[in-house]
Protein backbone atom coordinates (compact mmCIF):
# COMPACT_ATOMS: atom_id res chain seq x y z
CA UNK A 1 0.00 0.00 0.00
CA UNK A 2 1.13 3.62 -0.83
CA UNK A 3 0.85 6.46 1.11
CA UNK A 4 0.55 10.61 -0.19
CA UNK A 5 0.24 13.45 0.98
CA UNK A 6 -2.77 15.33 2.36
CA UNK A 7 -1.54 18.64 0.29
CA UNK A 8 0.12 16.63 -3.05
CA UNK A 9 -1.94 13.65 -3.62
CA UNK A 10 0.38 13.28 -6.48
CA UNK A 11 3.36 12.31 -4.28
CA UNK A 12 2.95 8.84 -3.18
CA UNK A 13 5.50 6.87 -0.87
CA UNK A 14 5.85 3.05 0.17
CA UNK A 15 4.39 3.00 3.92
CA UNK A 16 8.38 2.22 4.66
CA UNK A 17 9.60 5.39 3.08
CA UNK A 18 6.29 7.30 4.63
CA UNK A 19 7.60 6.28 8.39
CA UNK A 20 10.59 7.85 7.81
CA UNK A 21 9.94 11.02 6.78
CA UNK A 22 7.02 11.42 9.07
CA UNK A 23 6.14 14.93 7.65
CA UNK A 24 5.90 14.89 4.26
CA UNK A 25 8.05 18.49 2.36
CA UNK A 26 5.50 20.14 0.99
CA UNK A 27 4.00 20.26 5.05
CA UNK A 28 0.73 17.57 4.55
CA UNK A 29 0.41 14.91 6.29
CA UNK A 30 0.84 11.12 4.85
CA UNK A 31 -2.53 8.89 4.47
CA UNK A 32 -2.86 5.28 3.03
CA UNK A 33 -4.28 4.95 -0.64
CA UNK A 34 -7.45 3.16 0.83
CA UNK A 35 -8.61 1.55 3.98
CA UNK A 36 -8.81 -2.21 4.14
CA UNK A 37 -11.58 -4.07 5.19
CA UNK A 38 -12.23 -5.43 8.42
CA UNK A 39 -15.45 -7.83 7.77
CA UNK A 40 -17.64 -10.26 10.29
CA UNK A 41 -15.22 -13.25 10.24
CA UNK A 42 -11.91 -10.92 10.28
CA UNK A 43 -13.65 -9.58 13.41
CA UNK A 44 -14.30 -13.25 14.63
CA UNK A 45 -10.82 -13.88 13.94
CA UNK A 46 -9.12 -10.92 15.94
CA UNK A 47 -11.66 -11.74 19.16
CA UNK A 48 -9.58 -14.81 19.38
CA UNK A 49 -6.31 -13.35 19.43
CA UNK A 50 -4.44 -11.54 21.89
CA UNK A 51 -3.31 -7.81 22.04
CA UNK A 52 0.02 -8.83 20.15
CA UNK A 53 -1.55 -10.49 17.73
CA UNK A 54 -4.43 -8.31 16.72
CA UNK A 55 -1.58 -5.45 16.79
CA UNK A 56 0.21 -7.37 13.84
CA UNK A 57 -2.81 -8.39 12.25
CA UNK A 58 -4.30 -5.18 11.51
CA UNK A 59 -0.99 -3.51 10.92
CA UNK A 60 0.14 -5.93 8.27
CA UNK A 61 -2.97 -4.71 6.29
CA UNK A 62 -1.46 -1.32 6.00
CA UNK A 63 2.21 -1.75 5.80
CA UNK A 64 2.54 -4.83 3.29
CA UNK A 65 6.47 -4.18 2.19
CA UNK A 66 6.93 -5.01 5.71
CA UNK A 67 7.37 -9.26 6.40
CA UNK A 68 4.41 -10.19 8.90
CA UNK A 69 6.81 -12.14 10.92
CA UNK A 70 8.76 -8.76 11.34
CA UNK A 71 5.20 -7.22 12.65
CA UNK A 72 4.24 -10.08 15.20
CA UNK A 73 7.89 -9.81 16.62
CA UNK A 74 7.64 -5.81 16.84
CA UNK A 75 4.47 -5.91 18.66
CA UNK A 76 5.78 -8.83 21.15
CA UNK A 77 8.50 -6.71 22.12
CA UNK A 78 6.19 -3.79 22.00
CA UNK A 79 3.29 -4.85 24.39
CA UNK A 80 4.77 -8.17 26.19
CA UNK A 81 5.41 -7.74 30.15
CA UNK A 82 8.59 -6.48 30.19
CA UNK A 83 6.84 -3.56 28.46
CA UNK A 84 3.15 -3.84 30.08
CA UNK A 85 1.98 -4.36 33.60
CA UNK A 86 -1.39 -5.72 32.57
CA UNK A 87 -1.43 -8.33 30.08
CA UNK A 88 -4.11 -7.37 27.71
CA UNK A 89 -2.13 -4.14 27.08
CA UNK A 90 -5.23 -2.07 26.60
CA UNK A 91 -7.84 -3.64 29.15
CA UNK A 92 -11.25 -2.91 29.43
CA UNK A 93 -13.24 -1.37 32.26
CA UNK A 94 -16.43 -2.11 33.12
CA UNK A 95 -17.94 1.10 34.71
CA UNK A 96 -22.14 0.30 34.66
CA UNK A 97 -24.38 -1.36 32.63
CA UNK A 98 -23.87 0.07 29.35
CA UNK A 99 -20.27 2.30 30.16
CA UNK A 100 -16.84 0.72 29.86
CA UNK A 101 -13.55 2.42 29.65
CA UNK A 102 -10.37 1.96 27.79
CA UNK A 103 -7.14 2.14 29.68
CA UNK A 104 -3.93 2.92 27.89
CA UNK A 105 -1.83 3.83 30.31
CA UNK A 106 -0.28 0.51 31.63
CA UNK A 107 3.04 0.91 29.71
CA UNK A 108 6.20 1.83 30.52
CA UNK A 109 5.68 6.16 30.74
CA UNK A 110 1.76 5.59 32.49
CA UNK A 111 0.04 7.63 29.42
CA UNK A 112 -1.61 6.01 25.99
CA UNK A 113 1.29 7.63 23.79
CA UNK A 114 2.90 4.25 24.93
CA UNK A 115 0.81 2.10 22.77
CA UNK A 116 1.99 3.73 19.72
CA UNK A 117 5.56 4.72 20.80
CA UNK A 118 6.86 1.52 22.04
CA UNK A 119 6.02 0.34 18.07
CA UNK A 120 7.32 3.39 16.03
CA UNK A 121 10.80 2.90 17.05
CA UNK A 122 10.83 -0.31 15.59
CA UNK A 123 9.28 0.64 12.71
CA UNK A 124 11.45 3.42 11.89
CA UNK A 125 14.64 1.19 12.06
CA UNK A 126 13.09 -1.31 9.95
CA UNK A 127 11.93 1.36 7.58
CA UNK A 128 15.82 3.22 8.01
CA UNK A 129 17.23 -0.69 6.78
CA UNK A 130 14.37 -1.00 3.79
CA UNK A 131 15.29 2.35 2.45
CA UNK A 132 18.98 2.04 2.78
CA UNK A 133 19.24 4.86 4.83
CA UNK A 134 22.52 5.52 6.10
CA UNK A 135 22.12 9.12 7.89
CA UNK A 136 21.14 9.10 11.27
CA UNK A 137 17.46 10.17 11.81
CA UNK A 138 16.50 13.13 14.44
CA UNK A 139 13.52 12.87 15.96
CA UNK A 140 11.81 15.88 16.37
CA UNK A 141 9.05 16.14 18.94
CA UNK A 142 6.90 18.73 20.49
CA UNK A 143 4.96 17.80 23.50
CA UNK A 144 2.45 18.58 25.34
CA UNK A 145 3.17 16.55 28.18
CA UNK A 146 3.13 12.91 27.46
CA UNK A 147 4.16 12.18 24.04
CA UNK A 148 7.93 13.62 24.93
CA UNK A 149 8.74 10.70 27.60
CA UNK A 150 6.84 8.19 25.40
CA UNK A 151 9.31 8.95 22.70
CA UNK A 152 12.03 9.32 24.44
CA UNK A 153 11.27 5.98 26.27
CA UNK A 154 11.07 4.10 23.36
CA UNK A 155 14.07 5.89 21.36
CA UNK A 156 16.35 5.65 23.98
CA UNK A 157 19.67 4.64 22.37
CA UNK A 158 18.18 2.94 19.37
CA UNK A 159 20.83 2.38 16.93
CA UNK A 160 20.78 5.15 14.08
CA UNK A 161 18.51 8.04 15.76
CA UNK A 162 18.54 10.98 17.96
CA UNK A 163 15.31 12.42 19.34
CA UNK A 164 15.29 16.14 20.97
CA UNK A 165 11.92 16.81 22.93
CA UNK A 166 10.62 19.87 23.03
CA UNK A 167 7.84 21.18 25.58
CA UNK A 168 6.03 24.00 26.56
CA UNK A 169 7.97 25.21 30.07
CA UNK A 170 5.01 25.68 32.11
CA UNK A 171 2.31 24.00 30.26
CA UNK A 172 3.05 20.28 31.62
CA UNK A 173 2.72 18.60 35.30
CA UNK A 174 5.48 18.76 37.67
CA UNK A 175 5.41 14.61 37.29
CA UNK A 176 5.36 14.76 33.42
CA UNK A 177 8.53 17.65 33.41
CA UNK A 178 10.26 15.35 35.81
CA UNK A 179 9.56 12.08 34.04
CA UNK A 180 11.06 14.17 30.66
CA UNK A 181 14.50 16.00 32.28
CA UNK A 182 15.72 12.49 33.89
CA UNK A 183 14.93 10.46 31.33
CA UNK A 184 18.61 8.03 30.53
CA UNK A 185 19.53 7.40 27.08
CA UNK A 186 22.95 9.00 25.06
CA UNK A 187 20.84 9.97 22.07
CA UNK A 188 18.30 11.70 23.88
CA UNK A 189 17.57 15.51 24.18
CA UNK A 190 14.80 17.85 26.24
CA UNK A 191 14.40 21.47 26.07
CA UNK A 192 11.80 23.94 27.76
CA UNK A 193 10.62 26.50 25.39
CA UNK A 194 8.78 30.16 26.78
CA UNK A 195 5.80 29.55 24.91
CA UNK A 196 2.52 26.82 25.26
CA UNK A 197 2.32 23.65 23.11
CA UNK A 198 1.35 25.49 19.72
CA UNK A 199 4.89 27.80 19.95
CA UNK A 200 6.43 24.34 20.53
CA UNK A 201 4.41 22.50 17.50
CA UNK A 202 4.92 25.33 15.28
CA UNK A 203 8.49 25.44 15.50
CA UNK A 204 8.76 22.08 14.77
CA UNK A 205 6.60 22.04 11.97
CA UNK A 206 8.90 25.55 10.90
CA UNK A 207 11.98 23.62 11.07
CA UNK A 208 10.90 20.68 9.19
CA UNK A 209 10.14 22.75 6.28
CA UNK A 210 13.51 24.66 6.15
CA UNK A 211 15.28 23.81 3.49
CA UNK A 212 18.37 25.67 4.37
CA UNK A 213 18.57 23.66 7.83
CA UNK A 214 17.74 19.99 6.18
CA UNK A 215 20.60 20.53 4.05
CA UNK A 216 22.89 21.78 6.86
CA UNK A 217 22.02 18.52 8.73
CA UNK A 218 22.38 16.29 5.80
CA UNK A 219 26.01 17.32 5.62
CA UNK A 220 26.28 16.88 9.39
CA UNK A 221 24.65 13.43 8.59
CA UNK A 222 21.38 13.68 10.06
CA UNK A 223 17.71 13.78 8.62
CA UNK A 224 14.44 14.78 10.53
CA UNK A 225 12.03 12.78 11.08
CA UNK A 226 9.14 12.74 14.28
CA UNK A 227 7.58 10.63 16.84
CA UNK A 228 4.28 13.32 16.73
CA UNK A 229 1.31 12.09 15.60
CA UNK A 230 2.06 13.73 12.48
CA UNK A 231 3.90 10.56 11.52
CA UNK A 232 1.66 7.56 9.91
CA UNK A 233 3.62 5.24 12.31
CA UNK A 234 2.33 7.09 15.06
CA UNK A 235 -1.64 6.50 13.98
CA UNK A 236 -1.30 2.92 12.75
CA UNK A 237 -0.82 1.38 16.41
CA UNK A 238 -3.93 3.82 17.75
CA UNK A 239 -5.96 1.89 15.59
CA UNK A 240 -5.44 -1.44 17.11
CA UNK A 241 -6.96 -0.62 20.22
CA UNK A 242 -9.95 0.95 19.09
CA UNK A 243 -10.51 -2.56 17.22
CA UNK A 244 -9.13 -4.74 20.05
CA UNK A 245 -11.92 -3.18 22.41
CA UNK A 246 -14.83 -3.63 20.31
CA UNK A 247 -13.39 -7.22 20.23
CA UNK A 248 -13.43 -7.34 24.03
CA UNK A 249 -16.88 -6.43 24.49
CA UNK A 250 -17.36 -8.95 22.36
CA UNK A 251 -15.74 -12.03 24.41
CA UNK A 252 -17.02 -11.00 27.50
CA UNK A 253 -20.86 -11.31 25.61
CA UNK A 254 -21.50 -7.43 26.45
CA UNK A 255 -22.78 -6.73 22.78
CA UNK A 256 -23.76 -9.15 19.49
CA UNK A 257 -21.25 -8.92 16.64
CA UNK A 258 -22.86 -6.03 14.30
CA UNK A 259 -23.93 -4.16 17.31
CA UNK A 260 -22.55 -0.41 17.85
CA UNK A 261 -20.69 1.15 19.98
CA UNK A 262 -20.29 4.61 21.05
CA UNK A 263 -16.25 5.97 21.79
CA UNK A 264 -15.56 9.14 23.58
CA UNK A 265 -12.00 10.23 23.14
CA UNK A 266 -10.18 13.10 25.52
CA UNK A 267 -8.74 15.11 22.44
CA UNK A 268 -5.99 17.78 21.91
CA UNK A 269 -4.04 17.04 18.37
CA UNK A 270 -7.12 15.21 16.87
CA UNK A 271 -4.58 11.84 16.53
CA UNK A 272 -6.48 9.75 19.12
CA UNK A 273 -10.21 10.31 17.68
CA UNK A 274 -8.47 10.18 14.43
CA UNK A 275 -7.63 6.62 14.90
CA UNK A 276 -11.25 5.81 16.30
CA UNK A 277 -12.43 7.03 13.14
CA UNK A 278 -10.21 5.17 10.89
CA UNK A 279 -11.03 1.57 12.56
CA UNK A 280 -14.97 2.95 11.73
CA UNK A 281 -13.57 3.30 8.09
CA UNK A 282 -12.21 -0.28 8.28
CA UNK A 283 -16.02 -1.26 9.31
CA UNK A 284 -15.56 -1.30 13.14
CA UNK A 285 -19.29 -0.98 14.13
CA UNK A 286 -18.30 2.34 15.68
CA UNK A 287 -21.21 4.40 16.22
CA UNK A 288 -20.85 7.83 17.40
CA UNK A 289 -17.37 9.26 17.96
CA UNK A 290 -17.63 12.03 20.53
CA UNK A 291 -14.70 14.04 21.05
CA UNK A 292 -13.78 15.94 24.59
CA UNK A 293 -11.95 18.88 24.81
CA UNK A 294 -11.06 21.08 28.08
CA UNK A 295 -11.73 25.18 28.06
CA UNK A 296 -9.54 25.05 24.81
CA UNK A 297 -12.78 24.14 22.84
CA UNK A 298 -11.56 24.79 18.96
CA UNK A 299 -12.56 21.09 18.19
CA UNK A 300 -16.47 21.49 19.94
CA UNK A 301 -16.82 25.05 18.13
CA UNK A 302 -15.19 23.59 14.91
CA UNK A 303 -17.41 20.35 15.03
CA UNK A 304 -20.61 22.59 15.62
CA UNK A 305 -19.91 25.16 13.59
CA UNK A 306 -17.69 23.72 11.08
CA UNK A 307 -15.25 27.04 11.40
CA UNK A 308 -11.98 26.23 13.04
CA UNK A 309 -10.79 29.74 14.31
CA UNK A 310 -7.63 29.53 16.65
CA UNK A 311 -7.72 33.06 17.48
CA UNK A 312 -8.78 32.86 21.12
CA UNK A 313 -7.43 32.51 24.49
CA UNK A 314 -5.29 30.01 25.11
CA UNK A 315 -6.08 28.32 28.56
CA UNK A 316 -3.49 26.34 31.23
CA UNK A 317 -5.90 24.01 32.65
CA UNK A 318 -5.55 20.48 34.86
CA UNK A 319 -5.69 18.55 31.99
CA UNK A 320 -2.43 19.93 29.76
CA UNK A 321 -2.27 17.44 27.58
CA UNK A 322 -5.59 18.90 25.59
CA UNK A 323 -4.38 22.50 25.89
CA UNK A 324 -3.66 23.21 22.31
CA UNK A 325 -5.16 25.03 19.80
CA UNK A 326 -3.84 23.97 16.52
CA UNK A 327 -5.37 20.47 16.14
CA UNK A 328 -2.64 19.17 13.41
CA UNK A 329 -4.37 15.46 12.59
CA UNK A 330 -7.36 17.34 11.59
CA UNK A 331 -6.04 17.80 8.49
CA UNK A 332 -6.43 14.22 7.60
CA UNK A 333 -10.01 14.09 8.17
CA UNK A 334 -10.60 16.99 6.11
CA UNK A 335 -8.95 15.43 3.18
CA UNK A 336 -10.96 11.88 3.59
CA UNK A 337 -14.42 14.24 3.79
CA UNK A 338 -13.16 16.84 1.33
CA UNK A 339 -13.02 13.34 -1.17
CA UNK A 340 -9.06 13.69 -0.83
CA UNK A 341 -9.29 16.99 -2.71
CA UNK A 342 -5.88 18.19 -1.89
CA UNK A 343 -5.88 21.69 -3.13
CA UNK A 344 -8.97 22.07 -0.92
CA UNK A 345 -6.88 21.10 1.96
CA UNK A 346 -4.04 23.48 1.50
CA UNK A 347 -6.31 25.74 0.73
CA UNK A 348 -7.35 25.54 4.54
CA UNK A 349 -4.07 25.12 6.21
CA UNK A 350 -2.86 28.24 4.63
CA UNK A 351 -5.72 29.84 5.76
CA UNK A 352 -5.08 28.82 9.37
CA UNK A 353 -1.22 29.66 8.87
CA UNK A 354 -2.16 33.20 7.76
CA UNK A 355 -5.49 34.34 9.03
CA UNK A 356 -5.93 31.33 11.86
CA UNK A 357 -8.90 30.10 10.74
CA UNK A 358 -11.16 28.30 7.51
CA UNK A 359 -14.40 27.40 7.36
CA UNK A 360 -15.73 24.36 5.47
CA UNK A 361 -18.72 24.08 3.55
CA UNK A 362 -21.77 22.74 3.95
CA UNK A 363 -21.93 19.15 2.82
CA UNK A 364 -18.72 18.72 4.56
CA UNK A 365 -20.10 20.09 7.84
CA UNK A 366 -23.12 17.63 7.42
CA UNK A 367 -21.06 14.56 7.19
CA UNK A 368 -18.58 15.58 9.88
CA UNK A 369 -21.54 16.37 12.55
CA UNK A 370 -23.03 12.58 10.95
CA UNK A 371 -19.97 11.24 12.38
CA UNK A 372 -18.77 13.60 15.17
CA UNK A 373 -20.13 14.82 18.51
CA UNK A 374 -18.14 17.78 20.03
CA UNK A 375 -18.18 18.84 24.12
CA UNK A 376 -15.86 20.20 26.71
CA UNK A 377 -15.24 20.23 30.22
CA UNK A 378 -14.31 23.34 32.25
CA UNK A 379 -12.09 22.85 34.84
CA UNK A 380 -14.97 22.62 37.56
CA UNK A 381 -16.17 20.08 35.88
CA UNK A 382 -13.36 18.13 35.50
CA UNK A 383 -12.73 18.09 39.15
CA UNK A 384 -15.95 17.27 39.93
CA UNK A 385 -15.94 14.58 37.30
CA UNK A 386 -12.63 12.92 39.39
CA UNK A 387 -14.77 13.42 42.35
CA UNK A 388 -18.02 11.74 40.77
CA UNK A 389 -15.71 8.73 39.63
CA UNK A 390 -14.18 8.14 42.47
CA UNK A 391 -17.11 7.89 44.68
CA UNK A 392 -17.95 5.00 42.56
CA UNK A 393 -14.57 3.18 42.95
CA UNK A 394 -12.45 4.37 40.13
CA UNK A 395 -9.44 6.74 40.44
CA UNK A 396 -9.37 8.38 37.32
CA UNK A 397 -7.16 11.23 35.78
CA UNK A 398 -8.38 14.59 34.70
CA UNK A 399 -7.95 13.71 30.82
CA UNK A 400 -9.82 10.67 31.50
CA UNK A 401 -12.47 12.81 33.50
CA UNK A 402 -12.98 15.08 30.68
CA UNK A 403 -14.03 12.34 28.40
CA UNK A 404 -15.99 10.30 31.44
CA UNK A 405 -18.15 14.13 31.43
CA UNK A 406 -18.34 14.96 27.95
CA UNK A 407 -19.72 11.00 27.44
CA UNK A 408 -22.50 12.23 30.25
CA UNK A 409 -23.72 15.29 28.44
CA UNK A 410 -24.10 13.72 24.84
CA UNK A 411 -26.20 11.22 26.26
CA UNK A 412 -28.42 13.84 28.14
CA UNK A 413 -28.73 15.92 24.82
CA UNK A 414 -29.24 13.21 22.80
CA UNK A 415 -30.95 10.61 24.09
CA UNK A 416 -28.33 7.97 22.72
CA UNK A 417 -27.99 4.87 25.46
CA UNK A 418 -25.97 2.57 23.10
CA UNK A 419 -23.29 0.87 24.56
CA UNK A 420 -20.30 3.22 24.97
CA UNK A 421 -16.52 3.27 25.63
CA UNK A 422 -14.97 6.34 27.10
CA UNK A 423 -10.49 6.59 26.70
CA UNK A 424 -8.79 6.68 29.53
CA UNK A 425 -5.38 8.13 28.08
CA UNK A 426 -3.29 8.70 31.82
CA UNK A 427 -3.04 7.04 35.07
CA UNK A 428 -3.84 9.58 37.89
CA UNK A 429 -0.85 10.09 39.23
CA UNK A 430 0.73 12.07 36.21
CA UNK A 431 -1.58 14.39 37.48
CA UNK A 432 -1.64 14.03 41.45
CA UNK A 433 -2.37 17.59 42.36
CA UNK A 434 -5.52 17.80 40.77
CA UNK A 435 -6.37 14.72 41.13
CA UNK A 436 -6.06 14.66 45.20
CA UNK A 437 -7.86 17.79 45.56
CA UNK A 438 -10.56 16.70 43.39
CA UNK A 439 -10.79 13.67 46.06
CA UNK A 440 -10.82 15.94 49.32
CA UNK A 441 -6.87 15.69 49.61
CA UNK A 442 -4.65 19.06 50.20
CA UNK A 443 -1.65 17.98 48.13
CA UNK A 444 1.70 18.10 49.35
CA UNK A 445 4.32 21.28 48.13
CA UNK A 446 6.88 18.15 47.21
CA UNK A 447 5.33 17.17 44.01
CA UNK A 448 6.88 13.39 44.53
CA UNK A 449 5.84 12.96 47.74
CA UNK A 450 2.11 13.56 46.02
CA UNK A 451 2.70 10.11 45.08
CA UNK A 452 2.56 8.67 48.07
CA UNK A 453 0.10 10.89 49.79
CA UNK A 454 -2.46 9.89 46.82
CA UNK A 455 -1.43 5.66 46.98
CA UNK A 456 -2.25 6.24 50.93
CA UNK A 457 -5.54 8.59 50.63
CA UNK A 458 -6.71 6.28 47.78
CA UNK A 459 -5.65 2.75 48.28
CA UNK A 460 -5.08 2.33 44.75
CA UNK A 461 -1.15 1.26 44.15
CA UNK A 462 0.99 3.96 42.11
CA UNK A 463 2.55 2.90 39.15
CA UNK A 464 6.27 1.83 39.62
CA UNK A 465 8.08 3.65 37.44
CA UNK A 466 6.77 6.64 38.94
CA UNK A 467 7.80 5.82 42.34
CA UNK A 468 11.01 5.17 41.44
CA UNK A 469 11.28 8.85 40.02
CA UNK A 470 12.15 10.03 43.13
CA UNK A 471 15.72 7.94 42.43
CA UNK A 472 16.23 10.10 39.25
CA UNK A 473 19.01 12.06 38.57
CA UNK A 474 18.04 15.87 36.35
CA UNK A 475 19.79 15.56 33.56
CA UNK A 476 18.49 18.44 31.56
CA UNK A 477 17.45 22.08 32.39
CA UNK A 478 17.47 24.27 28.92
CA UNK A 479 15.02 26.81 28.42
CA UNK A 480 14.70 28.61 24.78
CA UNK A 481 12.41 30.92 23.55
CA UNK A 482 10.07 29.96 20.44
CA UNK A 483 12.59 31.58 17.95
CA UNK A 484 15.79 29.87 19.41
CA UNK A 485 13.99 26.28 18.57
CA UNK A 486 16.41 25.86 15.23
CA UNK A 487 19.67 26.58 17.09
CA UNK A 488 18.31 24.27 19.76
CA UNK A 489 18.39 21.67 16.89
CA UNK A 490 21.82 22.93 15.33
CA UNK A 491 23.42 22.59 18.68
CA UNK A 492 22.28 19.03 19.49
CA UNK A 493 23.12 18.00 16.37
CA UNK A 494 26.96 19.57 16.51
Amino acid sequence: MQYLSTRDKSLRMSAAEAIKMGLSRDGGLFTPVSFPTLGTLELETLCQMSYQQRAAYIMERYLEDFRPEDLALFARRAYGPEKFDHPDAAPLRKVNDRTWCLELWHGPTSAFKDMALQMLPQLLSASLRMTGEEKTACILVATSGDTGKAAMEGFADVDQTKILVFYPEKGVSEIQKLQMVTQEGGNVGVCAVKGNFDDAQNGVKRIFSDEAIREELAQRGYFLSSANSINWGRILPQIVYYVSGYCDLLNAGEIKLGQKVNYCVPTGNFGNILACYYAKRMGVPIGKLICASNRNDVLTEFIRTGVYDRNRPFHTTMSPSMDILISSNLERLLFDLSGRDDELVRGYMEKLAKEGRYEIGREMREQLQELFYGGFCGEEETSASVSMMYQYGYLIDTHTAVAAKVLTDYRKETGDTAPAIFVSTASPYKFCDSVLTAIGEKPVKNSLERIDQLQAASGVPAPGRLAALKEKEVRFGQVVRKEQMEKAVLDFLR
